[in-house]
């Protein structure tokens, strides 16, 4: 997971693409689907250094149930691009299977697949998969530690509350991955830096908070690889580019964050929606070449990130995506192979 260097004093900037497989009004799951693993495509042609994908499931907002199912497809269509899982969802998955998806895609895609968890939330997936929200509240933390054990050591067993069995035999060998964390409290920012973990850190918070986060972080573990998500898509102009968004992103989001249904009788939470694009578009690179570029720079220098991954589905259209991807990497791309100051 270290960041590639030009000399021994300077990091190079990582920056990926983020991909939710969002489900716009008038399109089918499969199209989508299909046109998130050619987004991927184009990431690597563009320059991109890699490639996330979310797990949703039961919702529109995201149409990919299994991030490590279309990983793997992604892998397969390319060549020098890293794909990873932003996030898959460790409260409903069992840790061992989830380590040994993750080392079939290492070993097959000669070490290009990352793996990043989290915790999820109190949803009605927690019902359907049999999890129960135990393993949501306060089972996190064991499955995390089962899941390390499980991509490090050529043996695992467990005596926990959550998970109880004898020990066996990981195979294919434990691809010795470190799981990126997804961190969207301080709870599980602390549990993430008590093991040492780099974070993911969500496109709903600004710079103050991410850089907040980090120096919590600090306080209590060596540093590490973390990765900030954020919004990225240029247009001639900074307020074509807003406007753009701010028209097609609420036909998503509407619709979409509706899909979050608790397990339980707990109220859903509420989100302006306008609001909420309105904040993605002044808080991330959204806007012209030059703007985006200031905008990440000054973000790169605020947190001490290294490593961004930028939404680039926002317009809705996959033609528009794909135009999106391409001028992010021939004109946002080239001004970030910079030092920054």
């Amino acid at each position: 997971m270290g960041a590639a260097t030009t000399d021994k004093e300077t990091p190079l900037i990582r920056i990926g693409i983020f991909l939710v497989g969002a489900l716009f009004p008038g399109q089918t799951s499969g199209e989508v689907l299909r046109n998130t693993v050619e987004t991927v495509v184009a990431a690597e042609r563009a320059g991109f250094d890699d490639a996330w994908l979310a797990e949703h499931h039961f919702m529109s907002y995201g149409v990919i149930p299994s991030a490590v199912t279309l990983a793997g497809v992604a892998l397969g269509r390319t060549s020098r691009i890293r794909v990873g899982t932003a996030v898959s969802v460790l409260s409903t998955r069992h840790p061992v299977a989830l380590a040994e998806e993750a080392a079939i895609l290492h070993h097959a895609s000669g070490g290009r697949f990352e793996l990043g968890v989290g915790r999820g939330g109190p949803w009605v997936d927690l019902e359907v998969f049999g999890t129960g929200l135990p393993r949501f509240e306060r089972g996190f933390a064991e499955s995390l530690d089962l899941l390390r054990a499980a991509l490090t050591r050529e043996s695992v067993s467990a005596d926990g509350e959550f998970f109880r069995f004898r020990e066996v035999p990981m195979t294919p060998s434990p691809p010795g991955l470190c799981p990126v964390v997804a961190c969207t409290s301080d709870e599980t920012a602390d549990l993430a830096a008590a093991r040492g973990l780099p974070m993911l850190l969500g496109m709903h918070v600004g710079d103050d908070e991410k850089a907040a986060t980090l120096a919590r972080y600090a306080s209590g573990a060596a540093s590490a690889d973390h990765i900030g998500a954020a919004v990225g898509f240029v247009a001639d102009t900074t307020d074509q580019a807003v406007a753009e968004l701010k028209q097609a992103m609420p036909r998503w989001l509407r619709p979409g964050l509706a899909g979050y249904v608790p397990v339980d009788d707990r109220p859903r939470p509420a989100r302006d929606v306008d609001a909420y694009v309105d904040l993605l578009c002044r808080i991330h690179p959204v806007g012209s070449p030059e703007h985006c570029a200031r905008v990440m720079r000054e973000t790169l220098r605020k947190t001490g990130l290294n490593r961004v991954i930028l939404l680039v589905e926002g317009a809705g259209e996959h033609r528009r995506t794909l135009e999106n991807v391409a001028r992010l990497g021939r004109e946002l791309l080239p001004r970030l192979r910079l030092p920054i100051n």
